[in-house]
């Protein structure tokens, strides 16, 4: 008997091991990888400051796990779970009509939330998406991945009308998406991008006439519209070998009469107040609020963090991301917004929860504020 369970232990073994090979080999060579940047433009990125080591750098001392080791850290996220984790049925979804976006004037800003970070901004009379993640399913191995909450989206990649910019934050799974860039990728006129991220598009097959990588405060000017790359605190790395080998941004949109934020991943940091004093004040933050836990608590925020960075840049309305499609914590899938909405109220700041794909029009309506995710 104790024969047969060493030989049944050994296949056990062998089969674990041919597993993780063969996930290894296929994640390394699916396209969902992305390229990497070359000897030249990695010597280039040292000019920037905050790349070092063959690696980008936070302006702060950043820990990407906090709470105990990576072993522990992932038993937890792997066998433990929270009650309401995912919602009992997809989310309310308004359905949007791509002839729509065509309807508007220069000087309306509009903004529809797909669901975690990808959103559509509608200023200066361009149409620019942020972190389009526009797929039901993530990464080069969706059976490990999280999957989406609703079978679809409001609007499909192919469905969007032309997109005069695409701005990446960083090249994480649930925010540079390869099947919607594929989608995509023909009819955007110009993709920004931070240092590095550039190399994944340009493996995907996107023109490299129109991809641009940004250095934190660098800018660029679009008629009617400036796009400016402000800093993050994160981190970045698509496979086993590649960890921060690209960089991370926050976006600032301005137009003649209205400003946005969007924050991008990180955690709480001092570059908020600096963002805000430099560009602020800022008509809508939009700041990632979701995906959580105190084993990271350096490179995500809390809701409470959240309603404090957007006081901190100066936002006058919060419209809060990155929940709504993807379980990646453990928390309640509405936790986020509930916790943020408490403490916005407690805070006299402006909060808004549009349903997926409901469209809000800064100062010339109510903004949404039905408590659907209750």
């Amino acid at each position: 008997m104790r024969k047969y369970l060493r030989i049944v232990g050994r296949l056990a073994i062998v089969m674990v091991a041919l597993l993780l090979v063969a996930g290894v080999a296929f994640a390394n060579l699916s396209p969902e990888l992305g390229g990497k940047p070359t000897r030249k433009q990695r010597a280039a990125y040292a000019k920037s400051g905050h790349y070092r080591d063959g690696e980008f750098q936070n302006l702060v001392p950043t820990e990407q796990l906090t709470g105990g080791s990576l072993v522990s850290v992932m038993w937890k996220f792997l066998f433990s779970s929270v009650p309401n984790e995912t919602p009992a049925a997809p989310l309310p979804t308004q359905q949007l009509d791509s002839l729509s976006i065509t309807r508007k004037t220069p000087d309306m800003v509009r903004v529809t939330w797909f669901g975690h970070s990808a959103s559509l901004v509608e200023i200066g009379g361009k149409n620019i998406l942020l972190d389009p993640m526009l797929s039901v399913k993530m990464g080069p191995l969706p059976l490990l991945t999280p999957k989406r909450y609703n079978p679809a989206l409001a609007i499909t990649a192919e469905q969007l009308p032309l997109i005069d910019a695409v701005l990446i934050s960083h090249d994480h799974y649930d925010h540079l998406d390869y099947q919607t860039i594929q989608r995509l990728k023909d009819k955007v006129a110009h993709f920004y991008v931070p240092l590095g991220v550039g190399a994944h598009l340009l493996a995907w097959g996107v023109d490299s006439a129109r991809v641009r990588e940004l250095d934190w405060n660098d800018s660029v000017q679009l008629p009617g519209l400036t796009i400016v790359s402000t800093p993050a605190r994160h981190f970045s790395g698509r496979g086993l070998t590649n960890r921060n080998s690209t960089s991370w941004s926050s976006w600032v949109l301005k137009s003649a009469t209205k400003r946005v934020f969007y924050s991008g991943d990180g955690g709480y940091g001092p570059h908020f107040q600096a963002i805000g004093a430099q560009h602020g004040p800022f008509d809508l933050a939009i700041m990632e609020c979701g995906q959580y836990n105190e084993n990271w608590a350096q490179i995500h925020m809390m809701p409470e963090q959240t309603v404090r960075a957007t006081q901190d840049v100066r936002g006058r309305v919060l419209l809060p991301v990155h929940w709504g499609a993807f379980t990646e914590a453990r928390h309640a899938w509405n936790e986020p917004v509930r916790r943020a909405s408490t403490e916005a109220a407690r805070l006299l700041l402006p909060i808004t929860t549009p349903r997926l794909g409901q469209p809000i029009v800064l100062g010339t309506e109510p903004l949404p504020q039905e408590r659907w995710w209750q």
